[in-house]
């Protein structure tokens, strides 16, 4: 987990969402759409923090954890920074393979948008969607973000120096057969896994959880650049917001899955 610590203590994980706001707000329409009133919520490798402040604000409970010392720290100074600070339960540092730290069904529901694409060991995957089982209320929701190989793929053979091994077609086979990248490149991103997407909701429902919908965080519009986006916001306001409900529309669509290097995967406990 060296590797992981290191990256994560010097990346901009807020910055990036700010940065690349679609996954942030597809996926943030549909948790809102799901959650009843004033849950008590888990973000479990929440990194600094910006779904569960966004939940704070709207009157959730919220415990968060994060398996970096310095995002936990990120996310309790953003959580203060936004008045929201009395809504969290606790800033916990935490490993998404161990929630010992919670009583079993403490929670409505939980997310986990980042843990399982760090965790290359199958074995690794299996303790943190069952630890996610153990601390989630009997048909709680649940939020889990995965990336896809199918994507990972693409952007290799799109960009190969900038993802080595993925720069020759023996290393691309690797990486399709086994899921796992490591970036040759030091201080790059770390190890990770990426799922075959027919494989998701299969691996989820062997570990106690009943599928509701699989998302493409980006939807159609994760190729999108500024000048795209500026064109329908001149637009108006309400033309911008139709827009935007044709993206989460389109989220849900099942054909477009690989071109989306996020998924979220949304469930309940059984």
């Amino acid at each position: 987990m060296g590797d992981i610590l290191s990256y994560y203590s010097a990346f901009d994980e807020w910055g990036r969402l700010d940065r690349e706001p679609l996954e942030f707000q597809i996926n943030f329409r549909h948790i809102r759409q799901l959650l009843p009133a004033s849950c008590r919520i888990l973000d479990n490798g929440a990194g600094p923090g910006k779904y569960a402040v966004e939940l704070a604000k709207l009157g959730h409970r919220v415990t968060l954890s994060d398996l970096t010392p310095r995002l936990v720290d990120v996310a309790r100074e953003k959580a203060k920074a936004f008045g929201v600070e009395a809504q969290f339960d606790g800033f916990h540092i935490a490993d998404a393979r161990d929630l010992g730290a919670f009583p079993a069904e403490r929670f409505d529901a939980a997310l986990m948008l980042g843990p399982l694409y760090h965790l290359q060991r199958e074995e690794d995957r299996v303790r943190a969607v069952s630890e996610l089982h153990r601390v989630t209320k009997q048909d709680g929701y649940i939020f889990v973000a995965f990336m896809s190989r199918t994507r990972f793929l693409a952007t290799s053979v799109a960009h190969p120096e900038a993802w080595k091994p993925n720069h020759t077609a023996p290393g691309i086979r690797r990486f399709l057969d086994t899921g796992n990248f490591d970036h040759a490149d030091p201080g790059r991103f770390t190890g990770a896994y990426y799922f075959d997407i027919p494989d998701i909701v299969p691996f989820m429902e062997a570990h106690g959880f009943a599928g509701e919908k699989l998302v493409g965080s980006s939807s159609i519009a994760g190729g999108m650049g500024p000048e795209q986006w500026a064109y329908w916001r001149e637009r108006g306001g309400e033309e911008y917001e139709g827009i935007m409900n044709l993206v989460l529309r389109e989220s849900e669509n099942p054909h477009i899955l690989g071109l989306s290097s996020h998924l979220l995967y949304i469930g309940r406990k059984r």
